[in-house]
């Protein structure tokens, strides 16, 4: 008696909850034909794919229902900078606690995004910068010598371009910022691998057995006294640890914030270099560009080769174009009025989701970019070879055409140290080893639609090169 009477009210709450309507004055409503799962399905298997099709049905803003949640999509990219400034009405801490909990099994209630960007960008930019980066261009340069990679000169190797690009970037990044592992290769190599089966899963959201496991194994490695073996205040890290420290966090925990902290930090940059690398191997005309201009800089100083590259610039920010696919997501805790660029008001309601997906508007809109799926190395420069900056929609000026690295005021505080890195490779690549496709005509892999909405795409397969390092 007692479970039927628990089934009728359960029953009445999904009917009541099923119910919702549109108000007035909000975006159209789509629930979909699944009652409480909507459009759940479709939404997790491809994310673009849905987004596209939900946009050319209904513009650019629309509720959707999906697992339960009502998500208010919003794809006006000259308004983001305006709606996501309201942190009173827009909560971003909820939804990266459900994450961090059921990716990291972290739970850190003071856990406080604003202040944990104001340290990164201490540690990230600025002068601190400088000590970064020549770090980092040290420890690349160690780890592409012949010895560390098992290659006498001259001598051919075949490999696939992803993981050839994410192992030499990742190590580098590790050895830079958490500073551990400098004379062992092999358990280098071994950290390498965990973090690659972990996060080959990661968009599933419910970790499998494997998963667990590298996970396991990745916090044994990533324990504060293993890594920081300077005591290092100054460094992002010491400051990290202390932190912690401050805010009582016992060491289990401090592990399990180690492994966020270096997906965090590791897990896109890899990624973009075999995006960037695959496309100049695919397009020669680019290839060829990129090389002179290389060639030319070769007279500057270290600290000066990066700065003066306006068409390697044009060919990362396009590949970024393609391939940067973040949701920022944000919870609704109160009603709140929106504005669209074109001046029409919506409602949000409170307990709703917003979720804004760069990757669709700006970065695929036709009416911004021609031929947005088509790589143009040359997309971002003016005809005089300047950066260029104006792109238009429907005769207005777009303010990003472009948003691989977050919002004007929720701007990575690390993407200076990712593009430094991301060019140091390639350029590193690019002059000292032969580089070339196994098969001459080969195109690149397509992408993994489940990588849609967790930063930079992965591919669903490899692209087959072969290199030797110059003699």
């Amino acid at each position: 008696m007692m479970w039927t009477a628990l089934l009728l009210l359960g029953l009445a709450v999904l009917l009541l909850y099923a119910r919702r309507t549109r108000r007035r004055n909000e975006p159209p409503l789509d629930k979909g034909m699944i009652p409480w799962l909507g459009h759940a399905l479709e939404f997790g298997k491809d994310a673009a794919k849905f987004l596209t099709r939900m946009k050319q049905k209904h513009g650019d803003i629309f509720t959707v229902r999906a697992a339960g949640q009502y998500i208010t999509v919003l794809l006006d990219s000259n308004c983001y900078d305006a709606v996501l400034s309201d942190v009173v009405s827009l909560d971003q801490t909820s939804y990266a606690q459900v994450l961090m909990k059921r990716i990291f099994s972290l739970d850190l209630p003071n856990h406080n995004l604003e202040s944990e960007k104001k340290r990164a960008e201490m540690h990230f930019q600025g002068s601190a910068l400088t000590q970064l980066c020549s770090s980092m261009q040290n420890n690349l340069q160690h780890l592409v010598t012949p010895s560390e990679m098992g290659l006498k000169v001259s001598e051919w190797k075949k490999d696939g371009l992803f993981d050839f690009c994410y192992s030499l970037l990742f190590k580098t990044g590790y050895l830079t910022v958490f500073g551990a592992e400098k004379n062992n290769s092999a358990a280098l190599a071994e950290i390498y691998e965990e973090f690659r089966r972990f996060d080959k899963l990661l968009p599933k959201l419910k970790l499998l057995k494997k998963q667990i496991s590298a996970r396991e194994k990745l916090w044994k490695w990533l324990t504060p006294s293993r890594l920081d073996r300077k005591p290092e205040r100054q460094s992002w890290l010491g400051n990290y640890v202390q932190h912690l420290q401050d805010e009582g966090v016992d060491a289990e925990t401090q592990r399990r914030a180690m492994l966020l902290q270096l997906w965090v930090t590791q897990g896109n940059a890899g990624p973009a270099a075999f995006w960037v690398l695959g496309y100049l191997l695919t397009h020669p005309e680019a290839l060829r560009t990129v090389r002179e201009e290389i060639q030319g800089g070769k007279h500057l100083r270290p600290e000066e080769k990066q700065k003066n590259t306006p068409v390697f610039d044009s060919v990362l920010t396009e590949t970024l174009r393609l391939t940067a696919a973040a949701l920022i997501t944000r919870e609704v805790k109160q009603d709140k009025k929106i504005c669209l660029s074109n001046g029409q008001e919506y409602q949000l309601r409170r307990g709703d989701r917003l979720c804004i997906f760069p990757f669709i508007s700006p970065q695929m809109d036709p009416q911004i970019h021609q031929q947005p799926e088509m790589f143009q190395f040359d997309r971002f420069l003016n005809a005089d070879g300047t950066k260029k900056k104006d792109f238009f929609k429907e005769g207005l000026r777009v303010k990003n055409p472009s948003v691989p690295w977050g919002t004007k005021d929720n701007l990575c505080p690390g993407r200076q140290f990712a593009v430094s890195a991301i060019k140091e490779l390639v350029f590193t690549i690019l002059t000292g080893f032969d580089l070339e496709l196994c098969e001459k005509n080969a195109k690149l892999p397509l992408v993994d639609p489940s990588r849609y909405g967790f930063g930079i795409l992965q591919p669903a397969g490899d692209l087959e090169i072969r290199y030797r390092i110059r003699s």
